[in-house]
């Protein structure tokens, strides 16, 4: 078989792609919410109802993260997608909503969606993001294998992924969620998820309902800018991994501190957010959002990847699925605050609270959180 050069940035091509997919499905009822909400008769906090359903569904991660420790990335990944795909079409079916099924999805979302309510329906939009999704899960059933048994993977390329994996990480078997759960370095990185997350609910499943009820846009105008957000959040990603690179490679830092430098870079620049319910000008306010999502999204990648440098191989989709339950614990009590008091008291003060919010990530980050023992420098963003 023909070997490819360069197969493993193609497979982070194919995991990129499935969460742009993944994030272009959750955005979905967010853009199509100002003509839902008309459409059905849903009041702001019966919109939050919505909101809490699928967070609540969505804090079952650390069952998936077990399933997929135990059955493989491969077989697991393909379920869970399919299965997301087709409630997600689902939605298309509702005659009254009652419940729910990175960042460049969210991006992608604003104009598709749109495009797809103006010339047919909301819940073609639906539809339309389900399909998109069983046509990833084909590509990955095609294309993805494990390093050891990849035909088309060279033998230089192998070796090359092996010399790179930290020998002290290595384990097998399944993971104890009893012995993790104990573990201070998990909670040192979900509590700054539960606190950091709400920015990220807020950008996704807010954005456009505030853009129409504050701010005054149309279907068309939230095309046009509620996307800027999101692109702000790509470009965050780069840039929190290319401040632990740098760190590490220019400065010698040590990896989990570039990792937690990153983070407190991101809850620094978060400060913007809290003048966005303020500022007179509309597009300004586009802008604080826009920095907003790039701000999280350099904190939140760094994160996010402390999962895997701080613990085994067969322990990191169990990690990363509980502390991902814990940041949408987080998302889900803000959508029920939102849905009480928006109407009441406006979006500024939440504005303000995930600034504050983030600025505690980092303590909690810095405070909590331990290197484990043989850790070596390593250069990976």
């Amino acid at each position: 078989m023909t070997k490819w050069r360069g197969l493993r940035w193609r497979m982070m091509g194919l995991l990129m792609a499935g969460s742009v997919v993944n994030y272009l499905t959750r955005a979905t009822l967010a853009v199509a919410a100002p003509t839902v909400l008309k459409d059905l008769d849903i009041t702001t906090q019966q919109y939050s109802w919505i909101l809490i359903a699928f967070q609540i569904a969505i804090m079952l991660q650390p069952i998936c993260g077990y399933v997929m420790d135990t059955i493989g990335l491969k077989l697991g990944f393909a379920l869970f997608a399919i299965a997301w795909s087709f409630i997600s079409m689902a939605h298309g079916l509702a005659g009254g909503f009652f419940n729910m099924g990175a960042s460049l999805g969210s991006m992608l979302a604003a104009p598709l969606v749109a495009w797809a309510i103006l010339t047919h329906s909301w819940q073609f939009a639906f539809v339309l993001t389900g399909l998109i999704g069983l046509a990833w899960v084909g590509l990955w059933l095609v294309w993805y294998q494990p390093p050891a048994r990849h035909r088309s993977l060279s033998a230089a390329e192998r070796d090359y992924i092996v010399a790179g994996q930290e020998t002290h990480l290595a384990g097998a078997g399944r993971p104890a969620i009893t012995t993790l759960l104990r573990e201070r370095n998990f909670w040192g990185i979900a509590i700054p998820r539960f606190l950091a997350d709400p920015t990220w609910g807020t950008l996704t499943v807010w954005l456009p309902l505030y853009l129409t009820t504050v701010r005054g846009f149309d279907l068309k105008q939230i095309a046009l800018f509620a996307w800027l957000p999101f692109l702000a959040a790509d470009l965050g990603c780069l840039f929190g991994g290319t401040i632990s690179l740098t760190l590490q490679k220019y400065g010698g830092v040590r990896l989990i501190d570039a990792r937690r430098s990153a983070f407190t870079v991101g809850a620094l620049m978060m400060m913007g957010v809290a003048f966005a319910g303020t500022v007179q000008n509309p597009y300004v306010a586009v802008g604080l959002l826009s920095l907003a999502g790039f701000a999280h999204q350099t904190l939140s990648v760094t994160v996010i990847t402390m999962a895997s440098d701080l613990f085994k191989r067969n322990e990191v989709a169990t990690v990363a699925g509980m502390a991902g339950a814990c940041g949408n614990a987080g998302v889900l009590i803000l959508n029920l605050l939102m849905g009480v008091l928006v109407a009441r008291i406006g979006y500024t003060p939440f504005f303000i609270s995930l600034a504050a919010l983030d600025l505690l990530g980092a303590v909690v980050l810095w405070t909590v959180v331990r290197e484990r023992r043989h850790e070596t420098v390593s250069v990976a963003a």
